[in-house]
């Protein structure tokens, strides 16, 4: 069994803004867990899977329709994730609506992901080791800046871990 998660990857020079941010929040708040993987939109939180069924995974990666995705600001999840807001979206929900029940229906992966939490589409800057006291100093300082940027997806990415990081497979 392997561990995979199902993401949208921004396209350059997107994702190299974002992951300047990631290191921004390394060498100044020594949050460094995001720099684990690709910039991201999780669409299918991480899930165990059998390496011999890889094949069927892609199947789940083609979207129905191209997505215009906008990243608007920044938002937090207190007291440890500091993220870039993906504006509302309904095709993107409608998606990810359809990929959850893809992998529920057809592939058989269950997970913690269906515990009816709504969808919150971001892009986390920082998480598990931002230390709560330096999450408000951090949040203080990103509140009141902007980020804008916009982009088109027309697939979704496979990502697998490799034991120390999230590598994109797709």
């Amino acid at each position: 069994m392997s561990k995979y998660l199902i993401a949208i990857i921004p396209p350059e020079p997107v994702a190299g803004d974002i992951y300047r941010l990631k290191e921004y929040f390394r060498d100044k708040y020594n949050s460094k867990a995001s720099l684990n993987s690709p910039a991201h939109i999780t669409m299918h939180m991480p899930f165990e899977f059998d390496e011999r069924r890889e094949n069927e995974l892609f199947e789940a990666l083609p979207l129905k329709e191209e997505l215009s995705i906008e990243l608007d600001g920044f938002n937090v999840f207190a007291p440890r994730v500091i993220f870039i807001d993906v504006k509302p979206n309904p095709a993107l929900t409608r998606s990810q609506k359809e990929l959850i029940q893809f992998c529920k229906t057809r592939l058989n992966v269950f997970n913690a992901d269906y515990k009816d939490q709504p969808f919150h589409a971001h892009v986390t800057l920082a998480f598990r080791d931002l230390k709560k006291d330096v999450f408000t100093t951090a949040w203080e300082e990103f509140k009141s800046k902007s980020y804008h940027a916009r982009f088109e997806c027309n697939r979704l990415s496979l990502l697998k871990h490799d034991g120390k990081f999230w590598r994109e497979f797709s």
